[in-house]
């Protein structure tokens, strides 16, 4: 770990290797309606932050921050490419509002260069949406929207402490794609305690009729500090059982594989190549972003580095001077740069290119054929279907 991040200036080592492939921007909207029992974001409510922070302060912290990383970066050697993909995330971006949304977006125009094919995706919260919701987004330049449903079922639900009514997310898509969004995603989550099959098989049936291009299945995870942990520590709820998410996930696949959505990544399903999430492809790749907002990470040239988290340090920090609000930063080792390659190119579609593994990773790569969890396609490896639900088994092997 390297040592705290200096305040005036980027760490020297983006210097060396910043603008040799795509890059995004990242921005985390921190504020919350309600918090949910399963998350462990960088997310806060109205009553948390009282008077410390508001979107307000937030939005003039996030421009400054943008206008600071701009300098920076175009004060670099290399030249500083055009933003290929912009993702709002959060917390719940949509309680912004659209003209709140447009002027996020207008922060980033004004400071870089936005390619034009970018892609602009932004999270929502189906209940803070409407039809004039979406038509602002579109006319403001947004290309993506991305709508957390969890499930259909009212008691699933209530378990994982989501507000929203079962049947708005699927409403809610249809009415982005009125907007004119062609490209529209559906969260689910699997395995919550109390989920049967018919709960899933229903939260399938809502998310097909959606007529969405893209959907994310992510198994609960129950993370140490949440309300749901407290809960399954003292009894109240069940952990989640790892042969019933395994089930799940096998489910989740037939449907959508049998309705035309192809996996290109172990959580992500698409029904064409241009319905997959740059952004996220650009994480998996390996590639350059900036991380803006409190508690956002960034990765540029081998360097991380992330802001402090608490909404009301991140814009004192940005109104006391024009500098980054980093908390700390670090230089991937080598070493680290293999590990995060296998880790993160394992869990795609693509695969990863034996000439990409060491001596030990390609001396691995026989037994896992013969255990039938990756296939091997003309020098690249792939995860078989048996092999994405041991994906994490298949990098420890290849690491080990």
């Amino acid at each position: 770990m390297s040592p705290a991040v200096q305040q005036t200036a980027l760490p020297a080592p983006p210097l060396r290797d910043f603008g040799g492939g795509p890059f995004g921007i990242y921005v985390h909207v921190p504020f919350c309606a309600t918090r949910c029992g399963y998350c462990d974001f960088n997310t806060y409510t109205a009553g948390e932050l009282g008077s410390s922070a508001s979107p307000e302060s937030w939005l003039d912290a996030l421009r400054g921050e943008m206008s600071t990383a701009a300098a920076a970066f175009d004060a670099l050697p290399s030249r500083q490419p055009p933003v290929s993909t912009v993702f709002v995330g959060g917390g719940t971006p949509s309680l912004l509002g659209g003209d709140g949304l447009a002027d996020v977006l207008e922060a980033v125009r004004v400071n870089f260069t936005l390619a034009a094919d970018a892609e602009v995706t932004t999270e929502s919260n189906p209940e803070s949406t409407s039809p004039a919701f979406f038509e602002r987004l579109r006319a403001a330049g947004y290309t993506r929207i991305s709508l957390g449903m969890q499930s259909a079922a009212t008691h699933v639900l209530r378990i994982l402490d989501r507000t929203h009514t079962p049947g708005r997310p699927v409403a809610a898509a249809r009415e982005a794609r009125e907007a004119g969004f062609d490209h529209v995603n559906l969260d689910l989550i699997y395995g919550t305690p109390g989920e049967s099959d018919a709960d899933l098989d229903a939260s399938l049936d809502a998310v097909l009729a959606a007529g969405v291009d893209h959907v994310s299945a992510y198994s609960l995870i129950v993370e140490d500090g949440t309300a749901m942990a407290r809960k399954v520590r003292r009894g109240e709820l069940p952990a989640p059982d790892e042969d019933v998410l395994a089930s799940r996930y096998e489910r989740i696949d037939a449907r959508l594989s049998a309705a035309g959505l192809r996996w290109y990544e172990v959580s992500n399903w698409a029904a064409s190549d241009s319905g997959r999430c740059r952004h996220n492809l650009g994480y998996w790749d390996g590639g350059d972003w900036l991380g803006a907002g409190p508690g956002a990470h960034s990765h540029v040239g081998g360097v991380r580095w992330w802001n402090v988290k608490h909404p009301g340090r991140y814009a004192e920090r940005i109104a006391a001077a024009a500098t980054l609000p980093a908390d700390g930063w670090e230089e991937l080792t080598d070493a680290e740069r293999y590990t995060e390659r296998i880790m993160l190119a394992v869990r795609l579609r693509s695969g990863l290119p034996v000439a990409d593994l060491d001596a030990d990773g390609r001396a691995a790569i026989d037994g896992l054929v013969a255990e039938g969890l990756v296939a091997l396609r003309d020098r690249v490896i792939v995860l078989t279907d048996r092999g994405r639900l041991l994906a994490d088994g298949v990098v420890r092997t290849l690491l080990s």
